[in-house]
């Protein structure tokens, strides 16, 4: 009886051990979040639109996101990883030619404003999410959160936190060449 009760902290030990050991090799990217959404249509939305004259009606709507692959990223004035990620984003429209569309979280259109043109916009259009439902919607965990939807307006890949050089040319440029292909 002694013995057993000697032995049971050093199966416990050794079954947290293996435990941790098979989730440290299992070869998942413990930062990367699971999202129910991907290969699932993009939420329906409807926002008014930041400038007004970057759109036909001054909106931007769920509708737009289909017939081609697009970037949505959700970023905020008040974000610091927003400001980090942002020559990236500038990178992405500018250079790889991607069409990126920004949806403005939980911010005041005024501060938004201000923050693309002191950064510089490289979004297509911007959508305002004032009361963050359509985060809500995308299952948005905070900003920058940044999602890739094919032509057919399904979520394809979901990056939480902000992208990356690495990031981009690693992952999201071939999936975005990919896309474009198919």
């Amino acid at each position: 009886m002694r013995r057993i009760a000697f032995l049971a902290p050093l199966v416990l030990f050794l079954g947290l051990a293996g435990w941790f050991a098979a989730a440290l090799f299992s070869g998942r990217d413990p930062r990367e979040l699971p999202s129910a959404l991907i290969d699932k249509p993009a939420p329906e939305f409807d926002l008014p639109s930041l400038a007004v004259g970057d759109l036909a009606d001054g909106r931007l709507s769920s509708a737009s996101l289909r017939g081609q692959v697009t970037v949505v990223n959700f970023f905020a004035s008040w974000c610091a990883p927003c400001r980090v990620e942002h020559p990236v984003l500038l990178r992405m429209a500018r250079q790889e030619k991607i069409r990126v569309i920004g949806i403005a979280y939980k911010d005041r259109p005024e501060d938004s404003r201000r923050f693309l043109a002191e950064l510089g916009d490289p979004f297509l259009t911007t959508g305002i999410d004032r009361d963050g439902r359509t985060g809500i919607d995308f299952g948005l965990y905070g900003v920058p959160e940044t999602y890739v939807i094919d032509k057919l307006g399904r979520i394809r890949k979901r990056i939480v936190g902000p992208v990356t050089p690495a990031l981009l040319d690693r992952e999201l440029l071939p999936l975005l060449r990919a896309l474009e292909r198919s």
